[in-house]
């Protein structure tokens, strides 16, 4: 009865070792940005919110995050964004907008 018992654990704590995991996404300039809106930044609306704050951006053409705060992620088990999840070159006014964004396509668990 302890050799099944012990063979039990064994296959359980095999099958646990080698279990896959994928790391943590991760971008190269900074945390994974989750952003309630991404917008090109030559949309009129974002493009007059870029020059009253004095952010220039290059080229036109770029993708700005607007309100993006860090991704968080829960308990370990997942991630929770409920925008659009972005790489970004830079951060201004504490994330209101971020400038060279990059959308990134993750499995929200």
């Amino acid at each position: 009865m302890q050799f099944k018992a012990l063979f039990a654990l064994a296959s359980l704590v095999t099958v646990a070792v080698g279990a896959p995991t994928d790391p943590p996404p991760s971008c190269s300039t900074g945390p994974i940005q989750c952003c309630n809106s991404v917008s090109a930044a030559n949309v009129p609306a974002v493009s007059s919110l870029l020059g009253l704050l004095g952010i220039v951006v290059s080229p036109i053409t770029a993708l700005v995050g607007l309100t993006c705060s860090p991704l968080t992620i829960i308990g370990g088990g997942g991630t929770s964004c409920s925008g659009q999840t972005v790489c970004c070159n830079s951060n201004h006014f504490n994330g209101l907008v971020n400038v060279g964004c990059t959308p990134i396509n993750i499995d929200i668990l």
